[in-house]
């Protein structure tokens, strides 16, 4: 079909615009509580086109926003995949997490986006050790490699570091240089369309302990309970959307050291996120020291908004059930299309219709909710929820005690075979007035995403 000239486009207000395609984009500040409103955080009907005059964007960081590691990326229904795998995203740091815990003060500072892009070389065969025999690559429906389950074999997507890429199959790392035994603050956004990462950071081959002081831009200490601690890990899971903030310390001259992700089994049905070097790690007294270097400790301050509980002490108003399921276009024919969805419970279930824009769930500013999230596919999906952000409660049915909030979860894979579906408890937070508004929730595998698996949430004004 002849495409028409560029410049035949009629003029339209990219506020009301709403037509989605190819070449229209727009902005979402993933984790940021703004209003869902045009030049802010709208992405159900503001659609910009090459033709229209520059269009800007002008945000208030509110007062209440906790100190970390955001994101901002084109979500256009349909084409939001295509659009964040060519590259389109960037971090966005809000400043003060030293105020929030004075064990990061002073610490040089270094932020790395990952990436995922189409594969450079898809028709290469997976390195292997002497004697081993490389798993034949079996692809899925869109063409990504569908998951080994063992940790190897062709990866669904390569992977990028601040746009250094690693491709598949030599991973040739880029590099990361630090000084002797130094602490460093890493600050990492997972900006994939599909992959999951489980970093870790090898010295000689051992895993090093990792102090995680952020998940999803809040401070692990911003609960209310006070203190300067840090959460000691020695891997990192961040699905995508997700973004994890660390300690780091270098090791001493002449050891080996490299960050890696580790596999992640996503499911039968999941893409393939194989183990794989991302980064070495060079020691050198010498070393270039990060652009930016977080100020010395001031005061100890919190960043809860002003009178709120925290939200694990506060009683929710209602719990509601949601669940992702798929479904093949054609029944009959394995390689068929998949539709998605992501329902409420008692709804029928159904892609989500950008032409509408009736919620599936309604609340008011000022309620909180629980959430159950059910998984009844077999693949892992990753709930998101814009404007606001949640404390997981149970996983898999299991009462967890993690006291910090996040934005994004990913939700286990079904078997196949169990009479019960894996599922996350959530306990949601309506309670911003920065949150009133119509805006979405979706599976931030962006394929997922496009194909249907999102639904939409009204917060009315305070009753």
């Amino acid at each position: 079909m002849p495409m028409p000239a560029a410049n035949s486009h009629t003029a339209s207000d990219p506020c009301t615009s709403t037509e989605m395609n190819a070449t229209s984009t727009n902005l979402h500040f993933h984790g940021f509580t703004i209003p869902p409103v045009c030049h802010q955080d709208d992405v159900l009907r503001t659609s910009i086109q090459p033709s229209d005059a520059a269009f800007e964007y002008r945000i208030r960081i509110p007062p209440n926003q906790p100190p970390g590691l955001y994101w901002y990326h084109p979500h256009l229904h349909g084409f939001t995949r295509a659009q964040v795998v060519g590259g389109a995203s960037g971090a966005l740091i809000v400043e003060g997490i030293e105020r929030a815990n004075k064990e990061v003060a002073g610490l040089p500072e270094r932020v790395i986006v990952i990436r995922d892009e189409d594969l450079l070389n898809p028709h290469a065969p997976p390195a292997s050790g002497a004697g081993e025999k490389a798993p034949t690559a079996i692809l899925d429906r869109d063409g990504d490699a569908r998951n080994t389950a063992d940790g190897s074999g062709m990866p669904a997507k390569d992977l990028s570091l601040n746009f250094v890429s690693v491709p598949y199959p030599a991973y040739q790392p880029g590099v990361i240089e630090m000084r002797p035994s130094e602490r460093q603050l890493w600050r990492v956004v997972n900006a994939s369309s599909i992959t999951y990462l489980s970093l870790q950071v090898l010295f000689a081959g051992k895993a090093q302990p990792l102090g995680v002081v952020a998940v999803d831009g809040a401070p692990v200490n911003d609960n209310g309970a006070g203190g300067n601690y840090v959460l000691w890990q020695n891997h990192l899971g961040v699905a995508p959307g997700g973004r994890t903030e660390f300690i780091v310390k270098a090791p001493p001259e002449g050891v080996e050291a490299m960050l890696i992700t580790r596999s992640v089994n996503t499911g039968p049905g999941g893409e393939n996120d194989p183990t794989r070097p991302l980064a070495k790690i060079l020691v050198a007294p010498d070393a270039p020291q990060p652009r930016s270097t977080l100020p010395a400790a001031g005061p100890t301050t919190s960043t809860g908004g002003p009178g709120l509980p925290w939200l694990g002490n506060v009683t929710p108003v209602r719990t509601r059930r949601l669940y992702f399921s798929e479904k093949l276009q054609n029944p009959n024919d394995p390689n068929s299309p998949t539709t998605f969805y992501l329902t409420v419970e008692g709804q029928t279930p159904a892609p989500f219709d950008p032409h509408s824009l009736t919620p599936n769930i309604v609340v008011h500013q000022g309620d909180v909710e629980d959430w159950i999230v059910e998984n009844r596919s077999q693949e892992v999906h990753d709930f998101h929820i814009h404007q606001v952000h949640f404390l997981m409660l149970e996983w898999f049915g299991i009462p967890i005690n993690e006291p910090f909030l996040r934005d994004t979860i990913p939700v286990p894979f079904w078997d196949g075979k169990t009479t019960q579906y894996p599922t996350v408890k959530l306990r949601m937070d309506f309670r911003d007035p920065s949150a009133i508004g119509l805006f979405p929730y979706h599976c931030h595998l962006l394929e997922h995403e496009d194909g249907g698996m999102m639904g939409l949430i009204q917060v009315e004004p305070a009753k």
